[in-house]
């Protein structure tokens, strides 16, 4: 029972139906409040009472007509000079209707004053005793006949301009909701191409490791093939559902540097350090592999010592991921070609998912490569 009604919760204060339930309470309030003040001012003249249900009726023929009709009709379709034919012929018409409301109740001149509580009189009303120094209305004093005339006249040019108002907020708010829908379909659009760079070329490097293993290990080999049949699963399955949790991300990290240390000699030092107790936040995935990935790939000698070093940990609301290696030159010009791709892949996914709320360094010297990389995660 209590999900169908948080069902029902949901689809009724849905954001298209919030406005038609706003504008249905106004309009309601405004008929049951002239019933309930005549109520508590114990009078029995319901013509009064008629005369403003038709008033309010046409108050709201006025503004909807302008708010749903005229404006996006005729004013957004550059056709402003029969809108404002339009809008001030619906005005003329209303007030007809009005001052012949007012004669059908008998309202007119000296009994408009007197509906409006405006008594043409210099003495007190009956039961009030004169006091010295109050002012009375005087024949002068009182407005004119034709008030109640100019206060419609003048209440309906107001609707009209409220209703010629709410529609370019509506509009606006339409348009700024396209332009973001749009940004948004932009930014996944460039995402998807950004992954779909990285794949080939985290497959391409790690298939090229995995031919050189196989030439020296047959058993280590089969083992690679069976941890990149793992991280593939990953990537092909896991990585399409959107954002993956931190801790899928330093799995396959883990996975991958295993899947790495199966080629190299005891000349390099690898050493990783993942936090073990931390806050598992919704990352986008494959976010820090192309960092690890030219860690592998250019920074690791066979003759030489050489390193690679890993480390991510948590601080609240941040995430610090750190990178470095050795550079060895190695005079392969094939591997300097393309190792700039990941980095520029991260920095644009970076630039489009955490706009102001990551930090990127990148440390070069003689001898080592150093990235790191603070994401805000608030």
């Amino acid at each position: 029972m209590r999900k169908r009604y948080n069902e029902w919760n949901t689809k009724l204060f849905s954001g298209k139906k919030i406005p038609v339930i706003l504008h249905a309470a106004v309009w309601l309030i405004l008929f049951i409040l002239p019933a309930y003040l005549l109520f508590i001012d114990s009078g029995n003249d319901e013509s009064i009472l008629r005369r403003t249900y038709v008033q309010i009726f046409l108050y709201a023929v006025i503004f909807y007509a302008n708010y749903l009709v005229f404006t996006p009709k005729l004013f957004f379709k550059h056709r402003k000079l029969l809108y404002f034919v339009a809008a001030i012929s619906l005005v003329v018409l209303a007030t007809i209707v009005n001052e012949l409301t007012f004669k059908a109740y008998g309202f007119r001149g000296r009994d408009a004053n007197r509906e409006m509580g405006m008594r043409p009189r210099m003495q007190p009303p009956p039961g009030v005793p004169f006091m010295p120094g109050t002012e009375f209305r005087t024949e002068s004093q009182r407005p004119s006949a034709n008030w109640p005339l100019y206060n419609f006249i003048i209440t309906t040019v107001f609707l009209s301009g409220f209703g010629l108002g709410l529609s370019f907020t509506d509009k606006f708010t339409q348009q700024e909701k396209k332009r973001k829908e749009a940004e948004k379909e932009k930014l996944n659009t460039e995402l998807a191409f950004l992954k779909n760079q990285i794949n080939p070329h985290f497959l391409f490097n790690t298939l090229n490791n995995i031919y050189s293993l196989v030439q020296t290990s047959v058993p280590d080999g089969q083992k690679a093939i069976l941890q990149l049949s793992k991280l593939m699963r990953y990537i092909l399955y896991e990585t399409e559902k959107g954002d993956r949790f931190l801790s899928q991300e330093i799995d396959f990290m883990k996975t991958y540097i295993e899947l790495m240390k199966l080629r190299i000699s005891d000349k390099v030092s690898i050493t990783v350090s993942f936090p073990e107790d931390f806050i598992d936040v919704a990352i986008p995935p494959l976010l820090f592999l192309p960092f690890v990935e030219n860690a592998f790939k250019h920074g690791i000698s066979y003759r030489r010592p050489s390193f690679v070093k890993v480390q991510l940990k948590t601080e609240p609301e941040k995430i610090i991921f750190e990178c470095s290696n050795s550079i060895v030159n190695t005079g392969d010009e094939l591997l300097k070609s393309d190792s700039g791709i990941g980095l520029e892949n991260v920095k644009k996914r970076l630039a489009l998912l955490y706009p102001d709320r990551h930090k990127l360094q990148v440390l070069e010297t003689d001898t080592t490569y150093q990235v790191m990389l603070q994401i805000d995660i608030s």
